[in-house]
This record gives C-alpha cells, structure tokens and sequence, in this order.
C-alpha cells in the first residue's frame, strides 16, 4: 500500500472520528456556522497535502482543529471591520500553541450553565432549540455533527436536494438572527428540549448503524459518537426514564454492530449472525438501563424500542426469538409513534410470529397507503417474506423494486443475492 492510500486513509478517518469536535470547537469560537464548516472542511483539504509530506500526527484531532482555528482567524482578520469581529478574533488567538479540544484544562474549555464542558453535547442543543422545527433540527445536527453531506441528509429525508439546502439555510439564519445561544441550557429548561434531543442522538446513531449512502453498511464513527452523547445526556438527566432508555437502546443495538457484515464487507442478516460475538458487556449494560428505566412506571418510545432490541439480544438462538412479543411491542410502539416505518417493523414481526401471509397483509395495507413511496425496505421486506413463504417469483419482483431504490452498495449487494436465489429457485 502506497503512502498516499495510508494518507488518505487517515484522513477519511479523522473525518468519521474528528468531524463533529473540530466544527463544534470553532463555533464555539466564532459563533458563525458557515466559517465554521468552510475552515474544517479547509482542514481536512490540508491534511492530505501536509500529511503526506510530514506524516500522521499523533493527535489528528489537534492539528485539525489548530489548523482550522487558524484558518479562521485569517478570515477574521481579513474581514474585520468592528469591535465584535475583533473579539472574535482575539477569542481565537487567546492562547499559544496547539489547541487540545479534549484536554479540560484549556483555557478554552468554559462550563455553562449545566456544568457541561463538551462542544458536541452544546452543539446538539444548539441545533435542537425548540425555536427551530423539528426537521431543521435533525438535518442541521446531521450536517454540522455527523458531517453529512445536503445529498445525503435529503436522502435519509426522502425530499429533494433543494429543499434540503434551503432548510439548512434558513436553520442557521434562524440561530444567527434569533440569538440563539451555544450552551447546554439550565436544569429547568431541559425537559422542553428533551425530546427534540433524544431523536437526533437516534437518527445520529441510525446514519452509522444502516448508512443512507456510500459502499460501508456502516459509520461506526457515528454509532459511538450517539453512544458517548447519551451517556453524557443520561449523566446530565439520570431521572428521566426516556434518556436512560434511549441510552440503553443504543448499546443493545450497539452490542451486535461487529457481527453485523462479515470479512467482505457484506450485510449478514440478525438470524445469521455469529451471537457469540456479539458484545455482552453492552447487552449487560443496556439491559440493566432498561431495567431501571421502566421502573420508574413512566415509559415512553425509547424504552419500548429498547425492549424490543433486548428480545433479540437476549435471545440464545434466532428461532428462540419471542416474535409475539415482539409483535405487541411493536403495537405498543404504535401508540407513541404512529409512523408507517413502525408498522412496517410490526408486519415484520407479525410475519415471523403468525406466518408469513399474515405479514404480507399487513405490507399489501401499507403499499395500498402509498406513505413509503419510494423507501426501499417495503419492498424489501415485502421480498422476504414472500421468499419466506416460497412465492419466489413475486419475491423476485419485489427484490428488484428495492434495487432500483436502494443507495447503500452493502445492501445492494446482499439484495442482489436474494434476487439471484429467487431466480434460481
């Protein structure tokens, strides 16, 4: 291997790893968003060049953020024509030598009202105040924390490209005219900003757990940021039952991410994978969160998904899966979020438990509704459970359907091999 692919290699991964600290650091800093990104995404454009000529530094995420940092003063510099640019300026050249965004002692490391010194964490309230919808709130903290490109957030969004970039726009014209405040907010505005929170760390760890694009199946950099922000939430807010149980959903479904694709990259299905590997301290850790969640007597959607991961990972065997349980869960599910994604891992479940016809009736209700039009897992799973119950020819068109909407190379690749069995069949 060449030292340009080791290089690039680095560098793709300080992305995964770095992205969201470097962009948090500087907005921090500088209070505008756009520099902010424009001055990382200058940062990772150097470290090809200058890495190849001096090598990988021992703390990637320091350079880059030093790097950038300094990118950003020269702008400041060049564009400062008042007082406040100035300061800002002057915040940026405040202390000598390379700036450590993980060490707690710089100086730069300020508390705020919660006592909460992580830039992520800041960053993900920032993008979830409630000033801003709902949708703006996740693709904003898609991009700026899990580095998503407007592509790609459009995708996981079903909406066009244009519409994505306006929505981004308008998000950050909103924070910069509003005043909306870069901090953790104080114990008593919390509750108000829980929910928004919790369903972007979600949506954050789905992008890594099934990515919407590209050839990995995976982003296993975003799964552990998600991880590492919910245990900071649930260390935040250890009584409320929804954070603990989101915590404990991420790290059940965490605990199988390593058995989730094999040597070569391809997606291996949840009953054919090696439990064995699968991590019992996250299954242990997650189960006991959960555990101490529903006591509580409140519960709410998280911790019904979590019970729903915890079957499967408690599970020795995929035939010894309580899919009736599974089943009423999902039902449960239902009250709280009466999406058609829930109904469609409902007819799932219903097939796995009462057949699959019973399954395929319930998918044959949610085509009918036309609500995931153009969401490739309903004719996927319409595809296996067809092939479930030996009508592979109509699985065949159905795997041919997804094909044409899928985006991950992972899962095309394993739709691929579907079709090309069903065929043969």
């Amino acid at each position: 291997m060449s030292v340009t692919d080791d290089v690039e290699k680095a560098v793709a991964a300080a992305f995964r790893e770095e992205w969201a600290q470097v962009v948090a650091t500087l907005i921090r800093v500088t209070g505008d968003w756009d520099l902010a990104e424009e001055c990382a995404q200058d940062a990772f454009a150097q470290a090809l060049e200058r890495w190849r000529r001096d090598g990988v530094p021992r703390r990637p995420g320091a350079w880059l953020t030093t790097t950038a940092r300094n990118r950003a003063l020269d702008v400041l510099r060049r564009e400062a024509v008042g007082a406040a640019k100035l300061r800002e300026a002057a915040v940026l050249t405040r202390d000598e030598g390379p700036y450590d965004p993980y060490d707690p002692c710089d100086p730069d490391h300020e508390g705020d009202d919660s006592g909460m010194r992580d830039d992520r964490l800041r960053l993900v309230f920032t993008c979830c105040h409630p000033a801003l919808p709902i949708e703006a709130r996740v693709a904003l903290t898609l991009r700026t924390l899990a580095g998503l490109t407007t592509p790609e957030i459009a995708r996981a969004f079903l909406v066009p490209e244009a519409t994505m970039a306006q929505r981004l726009v308008r998000a950050k014209r909103k924070i910069r005219n509003a005043g909306i405040p870069y901090r953790v907010p104080p114990a008593h505005l919390l509750p108000e900003r829980t929910t928004g929170v919790l369903g972007v760390l979600y949506l954050l760890f789905n992008e890594g757990y099934a990515a919407t694009a590209g050839a990995d199946l995976m982003r296993s950099g975003l799964c552990a940021e998600a991880v590492r922000l919910a245990r900071l939430l649930a260390r935040l807010m250890p009584d409320e039952p929804e954070v603990v149980g989101l915590l404990a959903l991420l790290l059940l479904h965490d605990a199988r991410r390593n058995t989730r694709v094999d040597a070569a990259g391809d997606l291996v299905t949840l009953e054919d994978q090696d439990r064995t590997a699968w991590d019992r301290a996250e299954i242990d850790e997650g189960a006991a969160l959960l555990e101490s969640a529903l006591r509580r007597g409140r519960p709410g959607p998280y911790q019904i998904q979590a019970a729903i991961a915890a079957c499967h990972t408690t599970a020795a065997t995929a035939a010894g899966t309580d899919w009736a349980d599974i089943a009423g869960l999902y039902g449960e599910l239902l009250r709280y979020v009466p999406s058609a994604v829930v109904r469609l891992n409902r007819a799932v479940a219903v097939g796995m438990a009462k057949g699959g016809e019973a399954g395929l009736a319930l998918v044959a209700e949610l085509a009918a509704e036309d609500d995931l039009a153009g969401y490739h897992l309903l004719p996927a799973t319409r595809a296996d459970l067809l092939r479930r119950v030996g009508r592979t020819r109509e699985a065949a068109e159905s795997y041919e359907q997804a094909l044409a909407l899928v985006e991950n190379a992972a899962e095309r690749r394993f739709l691929e091999k579907r079709l090309a069995e069903c065929r043969s069949a």
